[in-house]
């Protein structure tokens, strides 16, 4: 399955000031899978080594950190271990479990530069995170991996002439119906099946969403098992009633995270180290609130007043104990949680894209969903789940700060007008991963005041 963090690596590799990288990622995301295509497409060998299926390569850094003794040392291993610079991807994958080769990092960097070194880990994040400055800092680059999004998820299942329609389409005109009909009708199947590469290999193998759900309940219960194994004793059950709180936090539409629905009588100082864990494992994503709305928005972000989504929408609603059928007929029943699977939806696409998203919120007066930092404007960006998009809250905004542009994301069709001043584009759901493009086009389309 394509994903485009390729394009990404290819970048890495043909760069004039490469470092080692360091990839980090959600477990179960596909990082071993895609560097190994990475490493069969750019280059002429690959040497793959995991530290967490075999724990003797621990001993290969134990005496020193001599990135030429350690290279000849791995290629008598095996003599399919040829390490040639320039022609050799060398992966060191779960490198979180031996600091020692996260360290060598920095000597690969000054000694062997040509050679092209990836370190990667499902914890990868929790170890930088909980190490710090004992890290190579300054002499690795750092990627992140994220689960699938909506475009990947129409390339795998065969849907890349929607694709084709979206990237083509003006976004001042409604889309076809010819498309925007199947469009929707994928964007309730990822919704259910989500981006976890395993569940959308499955689901495109025979579109059988009670296998779908087996490969969900898996990864699910390995994400528990890592908390037993591999965080502090003390946080496994903060962690455990944190994580199922999630769904439920979502569902109330909560302003912010609230730790004492976490459970009863907990307070905030309690929970945090285990929040931070989730996140630094990459289970979770933080939405931060910005009441100022000014440039640089992380200068004006209030870090202890945010909310909390899943990784990824698929594993939202499998958690939530949602079924298909509730899930694609958009079942009456379903509620208000129609809201948690649109924002959180959202959240992922913007952050699986490069984003770094924010929300507003003024008072108990008014709360705008999004909030991001394109170059020197700030876009403003309501969601919701139907095809109702009267958002007082956006218009709010927009009277008050007037940006040059702005998202209200839906399942409406395409348009472009004006409010409060405000060029606004009106977003179908199913576009939202190409948004930038389609801002640059809305930007050069005149409109009638």
């Amino acid at each position: 399955m394509k994903r485009t963090i390729m394009n990404e690596l290819l970048h890495w590799k043909g760069s004039p000031n490469r470092k080692p990288l360091l990839l980090t990622g959600v477990r179960q995301s596909g990082k071993t899978y895609i560097l190994k295509q990475f490493g069969k497409q750019a280059f002429k060998n690959v040497v793959y080594l995991n530290f967490e299926a075999d724990e003797t390569l621990a001993s290969l850094f134990e005496s020193d950190l001599n990135v030429e003794r350690i290279v000849r040392d791995l290629e008598l291993r095996s003599e399919d271990y040829q390490i040639v610079p320039g022609k050799t991807l060398l992966i060191f994958d779960e490198i979180q479990i031996v600091p020692r080769a996260v360290t060598s990092l920095k000597y690969f960097a000054e000694n062997m530069p040509k050679l092209h070194v990836v370190g990667a880990g499902s914890l990868l994040g929790v170890a930088l995170n909980r190490e710090g400055q004992s890290f190579p800092v300054g002499k690795v680059d750092y990627l992140t991996m994220y689960p699938m999004r909506f475009v990947e998820f129409l390339e795998a299942d065969g849907q890349s002439g929607l694709i084709k329609a979206l990237e083509n389409h003006s976004p001042d005109k409604p889309i076809a119906d010819a498309f925007s009909v199947p469009l929707k009708r994928a964007l309730l199947d990822y919704y259910a099946v989500g981006g976890m590469p395993e569940a959308v290999k499955t689901w495109v193998d025979g579109h059988d969403f009670e296998q779908v759900q087996v490969i969900q309940n898996r990864i699910l219960m390995a994400y528990v098992q890592d908390f037993s194994k591999h965080a502090p004793s003390t946080d496994v059950a903060k962690l455990l009633a944190i994580w199922e709180s999630i769904p439920k936090q979502l569902a109330k539409d909560n302003q912010k995270f609230v730790f004492s629905h976490v459970k009863q009588g907990q307070r905030a100082r309690d929970l945090l180290d285990a929040l931070q864990w989730l996140k630094s494992a990459g289970l979770i994503h933080t939405l931060e609130k910005v009441e100022n709305a000014e440039l640089p928005l992380s200068a004006y972000a209030d870090s202890s007043f945010y909310k909390v989504y899943l990784c990824d929408v698929g594993l939202l609603c499998r958690m939530a104990d949602l079924d298909y059928e509730t899930i694609v007929f958009e079942h009456e029943a379903l509620g208000s949680f129609k809201g948690a699977i649109t924002e959180n939806f959202a959240l992922t696409e913007l952050i699986n894209a490069g984003e770094k998203p924010y929300y507003w919120r003024s008072g108990n007066v008014a709360e705008l969903d999004f909030l991001l930092q394109v170059g020197s404007n700030i876009v403003p960006i309501e969601a919701k789940a139907t095809l109702n998009t009267q958002a007082k809250s956006y218009r709010e905004f927009c009277k008050r700060f007037e940006p040059n542009f702005g998202l209200r994301v839906s399942l409406k069709n395409f348009g472009l007008n004006w409010v409060e001043n405000t060029k606004t584009l009106s977003l179908p759901l199913y576009a939202l991963w190409h948004f930038r493009q389609y801002l640059i086009a809305a930007d050069e389309i005149n409109l009638e005041d």
